[in-house]
């Protein structure tokens, strides 16, 4: 270390490099590694299950968000530590890939590095450990694939995904109206899935929301919803057999791309310039009327005078619609995106059997509709709340309904809910462990203690004896040799999740499973942490 001067005399330190630089080696760095990921792990664990507790989140601007949803809380944190900071991903690879099941994911692995503490202090090396809990994972992976059962998705009214939307809304703020959005979620997947090849396009169903009403008002429209209105109030509210020009260039004079000055010293010279623009307006309006458009929907602004020679020629418009908003049009009505007048034609134009202007609300709201498609079906659910946070947290719960329906489809098999399918995997894995000679069984015995976490956790938070709970469900699970036995964490005097309709997908448990043994893994292979920004 050695002081210096600037050029105004200030005094600062110029430190040496790298061996000054703190660092952490062998089992400090990993148990450092695994506290720091046990911190997020732990803030998570009381918001997991139907009687979990929200969080609230308050941002540097001071904007209050208010959420049970994992993948949110942990999004929204500011989290530095780079181990933390796996955490972050794993909830978000689970919310990509599945939609569903982000706290348990993150409470999972959590409670698999708990178990890995203790084992290190056992005496245990970090790759036996990381080694017998990738062996457990497939045991336990094999017992999901043994306990799961497919259900019918198309018996009784589609009852099976109505159910499993219910499940995944339970935990949310919209408890109280499951039934209906889950109801809404299921309409919403089936009008847009392709059974045969068992896909949902997620692009084709947009979630809008709007404050007001209350969430029994929150609707599902058989089309496109924009958050617009027509540019002009005299202009028609409803357009039947709609021929669309999807437009990406404004409706204004055009512009040179350097600088420039007009000069005009008299009155003749300001006639001619504002004919000139009469004149690119006329022929903006003419090149759309040509091509046998009856409405225009814009990405950009009008200029006055064009919105007026819009009216006259009774072509309705809506301007400043979103990038997004315009893409989803043009693919759902098999519209071409134009992005210069003079290419507009016949064949370019999408097409709907009925656009028209909604109202809804007592302050009078208004909306655009697009309905009747003609390429694909394109579905909007519209959620109404009394408060933007309200609306908000909908949305969420709402897209984690959509993607259990949409794993539903893709693969019908369910395992049972309420912590059940941990315990059974547990009880396979703690029966394999007698069966292993070295060292590594102490790591199967571990994985399954970690697995039981969940149930404890969702005792817990339901007001139940968490350790009684858990014992009297994995006796009975033995004794019974019944796999659907769980936590009733509402308390409705059955501990069978078959007989309660508490199913989660398997494709869901088993990623979990999988993603979280992954990240467990990779945090115990970390041995040495060199910090580039921190000296002693």
């Amino acid at each position: 270390m050695s002081l210096a001067f600037d050029e105004y005399g200030r005094p600062f330190l110029i430190l040496r490099e790298q061996h000054q630089k703190t660092r952490l080696k062998g089992i400090d760095a990993i148990k450092s590694n695994i506290v720091a990921a046990r911190a997020v792990s732990d803030l998570l664990k009381t918001s997991l299950g139907p009687k979990g507790l929200d969080k609230m989140l308050v941002s540097p601007d001071g904007d209050v968000l208010i959420t049970n949803d994992g993948a949110t809380i942990v999004d929204k944190m500011e989290i530095e530590h780079p181990v933390a900071r796996l955490m972050v991903e794993l909830s978000k690879s689970q919310d990509n890939e599945i939609g569903d099941g982000t706290t348990g994911i993150v409470v999972l692995a959590g409670s698999l590095l708990e178990q890995a503490t203790l084992l290190l202090d056992k005496g245990l090396h970090p790759l036996k450990i990381a080694d017998g809990f990738e062996r457990a994972c497939e045991v336990a992976v094999k017992r999901l694939e043994a306990i799961a059962e497919t259900i019918d998705i198309e018996a009784d009214n589609h009852e099976a995904l109505i159910r499993a939307g219910m499940v995944s809304l339970g935990s949310k703020v919209v408890s109280k109206n499951q039934r209906q959005l889950a109801e809404l979620a299921v309409k919403a997947v089936l009008t847009v899935a392709d059974i045969a090849r068992k896909d949902v396009n997620f692009e084709l169903i947009k979630v809008n929301g709007k404050t007001g009403g209350s969430l029994e008002d929150t609707i599902l429209v058989d089309g496109i919803l924009i958050d617009k209105d027509m540019s002009h109030p005299q202009m028609p509210k409803s357009v039947k057999d709609a021929k669309l020009c999807i437009l990406t260039c404004p409706f204004e004079p055009p512009k040179p791309k350097t600088k420039h000055n007009i000069n005009i010293t008299n009155a003749e010279d300001y006639k001619k310039l504002q004919e000139a623009e009469q004149r690119y307006f006329t022929e903006m309006v003419d090149f759309v009327k040509q091509s046998g458009a009856n409405l225009v929907i814009c990405q950009w602004g009008f200029d006055d005078e064009a919105n007026h020679l819009l009216l006259q020629n009774g072509l309705p418009a809506v301007r400043w619609v979103g990038g997004q908003d315009i893409e989803l049009i043009a693919l759902a009505t098999g519209g071409r995106i134009i992005p210069r007048f003079k290419e507009i034609k016949q064949e370019k134009l999408g097409r709907a059997g009925l656009v028209e202007e909604i109202h809804f609300g007592t302050t009078n709201e208004r909306m655009i509709a697009i309905r009747e498609c003609a390429s694909t079906k394109a579905v909007t659910i519209l959620v109404r709340g009394g408060s933007q946070m309200i609306v908000e947290e909908a949305k969420r719960s709402l897209h984690d309904s959509l993607c259990v329906i949409r794993n539903l489809i893709r693969d019908s098999r369910i395992v049972y809910g309420g912590g059940s399918a941990e315990i059974a995997c547990a009880v396979a894995i703690r029966e394999s462990a007698d069966q292993v000679n070295d060292e590594e069984q102490y790591a199967l015995r571990g994985f399954a203690e970690a697995l039981e976490q969940i149930p404890l956790a969702l005792a817990d938070n339901s007001g139940l004896s968490p350790i009684e709970a858990v014992s009297s469900a994995r006796s009975r699970q033995i004794a019974e040799n019944n796999a659907n036995l769980g936590i009733d964490c509402l308390l409705r005097g059955t501990n069978d999740m078959k007989e309660q309709n508490v199913y989660e997908v398997f494709h869901s448990k088993k990623q979990q499973l999988q993603l979280a043994t992954q990240v467990v893994k990779m945090i115990l292979k970390i041995d040495d942490v060199i910090a580039h920004n921190s000296y002693e």
